[in-house]
């Protein structure tokens, strides 16, 4: 389906953060997939580690300025943005002093697991969302890298299910052997909730880990892609007991070619 608008939703980029599976591959495979005649955007979010000055990120004051709610409690969205020249492409970044100043992604210098990832999490799926009605992005397909994108199916289809940015998009997941092992406070569907969300559409989630998380978003997901050579097999195989379309692993060289006959796959 040439020209459909693919929008890329990854916890991690190259060269905004260190080389990782995920990053490499979220900063190559959208510039890949646009060969094809695919519109991309690509956003992320913008950790505390993530060098400002170096990689001329710059607010961007008609996107930034709302609040967001989570478990009763404001937080500021800010948006900024910076280009990566090579690729044409730009990279929107969520950012928000609560969750994203301290130095660091996921762990602390210790190794130690934020105790806030979940909210982090959730705020990252509501910014990711409201920045792409800002920008009138009316998705076709949402491709999804990383645990951290994991809630923005669940706001897409109630929070805003009658939005014309979304109501129509697929979903892919590209699931990676990237686990997290901190089990979550236990009030993640207090935190999740807003009016219209179904609590029995969330239920795989009350377990608190990262298998039950993973097992949330294959229940949303249109389509699966194994990132990783080593994917969770608990993941695989609750992915075909549920009858997803699942595309194989495929090497990086092959993978933009390959996303994209099974986005048309998924798109019909």
């Amino acid at each position: 389906m040439e020209n459909a608008k693919i929008l890329y939703v990854s916890q991690e980029i190259m060269p905004y953060l260190p080389e990782s599976e995920i990053s490499r591959i979220s900063r190559n495979l959208p510039e890949g997939v646009m060969q094809f005649g695919k519109e991309v955007r690509t956003f992320m979010p913008r950790f505390g580690n993530v060098n400002e000055r170096r990689n001329q990120l710059h607010e961007v004051i008609r996107l930034s300025g709302m609040n967001i709610i989570i478990d009763d409690n404001d937080h500021p969205l800010l948006i900024k943005v910076a280009s990566i020249q090579a690729a044409r492409m730009q990279i929107y970044f969520i950012d928000n002093d609560d969750f994203f100043e301290r130095k660091a992604t996921f762990t602390d210098a210790d190794g130690n697991e934020f105790d806030d990832n979940d909210e982090r999490a959730i705020f990252f799926a509501r910014g990711v969302l409201e920045t792409a009605r800002k920008l009138r992005w009316e998705s076709d397909l949402i491709h999804l890298h990383g645990w951290f994108t994991a809630f923005i199916p669940v706001f897409a289809k109630y929070l805003m299910k009658d939005d014309p940015h979304f109501n129509h998009a697929k979903y892919v997941v590209s699931l990676y052997n990237n686990e997290f092992y901190k089990q979550w406070d236990g009030q993640i569907e207090r935190k999740l909730f807003v009016d219209g969300i179904d609590t029995e559409a969330i239920s795989q989630i009350k377990a608190n880990d990262y298998v039950s998380l993973m097992k949330m978003v294959i229940d949303f997901a249109d389509g699966i892609v194994l990132g990783s050579t080593d994917v969770n097999p608990e993941l695989i195989e609750y992915a075909k007991s549920q009858g997803k379309p699942i595309m194989e692993y495929h090497p990086e060289d092959q993978l933009a070619e390959a996303c994209n006959k099974f986005y048309d796959q998924i798109l019909g």
